[in-house]
């Protein structure tokens, strides 16, 4: 009797599997909550620095100041987050309400950030730090949600990977515009004015994003929202314990942002004063666009390298693209195709480590029995995001001010040059290296995913028959 009862657990165990398919349209949606969030948040880790120093009017130490303590403040915020989502319980689920929450305080926030009122030194520097800290935690509280969802949206692991490839894609779009067209539309809004058409500019963004994540939450669907239970932070903590492959992933995400975050940080500098041509910030970030080649096929590496292969792979074309455009000089072709290869190999990267996230929820309750999609999540892509792009920002504002950067200078002395190109480019590969060592060691922990995954639909069909 009790082996028949098994086998029929085991059977509809498999059955759960096999059926556990998400209509494309729903992967669409669930694209627009990254492609909503890029086409902002990518602003501030673009252009951030470079906005406080140059049309702010703020001194690049103060800046870079502001920039560590802002994201450090909100990275301490990501596992709250993290838990608050664990603990919402709600008819549309843990994770979607979040996005209607948010919507609207996310994007006046960003708004708010890119407008420069009329205020003295000291209440300029209160109100950048002020409106800095409100725009990263409403961007925590929107961009949790966006990665702790997945696991509740589809149990099967490739449905993940196509889901969060196709996110990534539609978040890459999102980027483009903003990093693409952002100084164009300030430029042509401001009419000489910078500060009133960045302010233009990032309204007109923050208006479209809003309408995308409105979309995206009318059309999401989370499962077994009324099997769902609330987790205690105390439980949140022990679904860390002995998770490796959970802590792996955090320590190379984190690496990944620093490196990524550092170099985006002094691109306005380096095409500005070391090529002497503004015009190439819009140009070579418009080129970013090209990494939805490498984001979309994805899905089709992980099929012959596994997960860790293809990660290692594209940190690996990331590294090599950033030394074409060391190396390449004032040659702007030959710079573009250095940046081409770096754009693929880091946007598929951060495809990865979205998705690889998930899977470490399943092995922490396969290992613990505790599903904290939530914090652990927040952890392994809102922490690593805020942090890194913290440390990135700070590792390039410090970097720029030892070596004499000067925001007020039109041309930089051959000091601040070589402190630019360093932060640019070399700064990055080293960072990116520390990623791949991670990696090398997650390649044991990707093979019990299989065991994990078999284990759990087993455990859950068993579940579901005890309570019928």
């Amino acid at each position: 009797m009790n082996i028949n009862k098994v086998d029929r657990n085991v059977e509809s165990a498999h059955q759960m599997m096999v059926n556990d398919h998400l209509p494309f349209h729903r992967k669409l949606t669930y694209g627009f909550t990254d492609m909503a969030g890029n086409l902002l948040y990518t602003l501030v880790g673009s252009y951030m620095l470079y906005f406080f120093t140059n049309v702010f009017g703020l001194d690049v130490g103060i800046a870079g100041i502001l920039l560590l303590l802002g994201r450090f403040i909100d990275a301490l915020g990501a596992p709250i987050m993290g838990v608050l989502v664990d603990h919402t319980h709600s008819k549309y689920g843990k994770n979607r309400p979040w996005f209607l929450w948010m919507a609207l305080p996310f994007t006046i926030s960003i708004w708010l950030l890119f407008t420069t009122p009329a205020l003295n030194e000291t209440m300029k520097i209160i109100y950048a730090g002020a409106m800095y800290i409100i725009a990263e935690l409403t961007y925590t509280a929107l961009s949790t949600p966006i990665t702790s969802v997945l696991p509740n949206l589809t149990s099967d692991s490739n449905e993940r990977t196509s889901a969060n490839s196709l996110r990534m894609v539609l978040g890459n779009v999102g980027n483009f515009f903003a990093v693409t067209f952002i100084i164009p539309l300030a430029t042509f809004f401001g009419q000489g004015n910078e500060r009133k058409g960045w302010s233009m500019a990032v309204g007109l963004y923050a208006i479209v994003a809003f309408v995308f994540i409105m979309i995206a939450f009318l059309d999401m669907r989370e499962k077994k929202i009324g099997e769902e239970k609330i987790v205690t932070i105390r439980e949140s903590l022990k679904a860390t314990k002995q998770n490796w492959p959970w802590v792996l992933i955090v320590l190379a995400n984190l690496a990944l942002w620093t490196a990524y975050s550092a170099r985006n940080a002094a691109l306005p500098y380096y095409f500005q004063y070391n090529l002497g041509d503004k015009g190439l910030i819009s140009l070579f970030n418009g080129f970013s666009i090209i990494q939805i080649i490498g984001m979309a096929s994805v899905p089709f590496v992980v099929k012959f390298l596994n997960k860790w292969g293809t990660t290692i792979l594209m940190l690996g074309i990331t590294m090599i693209g950033q030394i074409w455009i060391g190396m390449a000089g004032s040659n702007v072709t030959m710079g573009l195709i250095g940046w081409c290869l770096a754009c693929i190999g880091s946007g598929s990267a951060m495809t990865m480590f979205f998705s690889m996230v998930g899977d470490t929820v399943d092995f922490g309750e396969w290992k613990t029995g505790i599903r904290a999609n939530g914090f652990l999540t927040a952890m392994g892509a809102s922490f690593c995001i805020q942090m890194g792009s913290g440390i990135g920002s700070f590792i390039a504002a410090r970097i720029l001010a030892q070596f004499g950067f000067t925001a007020s200078h039109a041309i930089q002395t051959s000091t601040s040059l070589t402190g630019i190109n360093l932060t640019f480019i070399w700064v990055p590969v080293v960072i990116y290296a520390l990623s791949i060592v991670c990696m090398i060691f997650y390649r044991k922990w990707e093979k019990h995913e299989p065991i994990v995954n078999k284990d759990l639909a087993e455990r859950h069909a068993a579940e579901s028959a005890q309570e019928v």
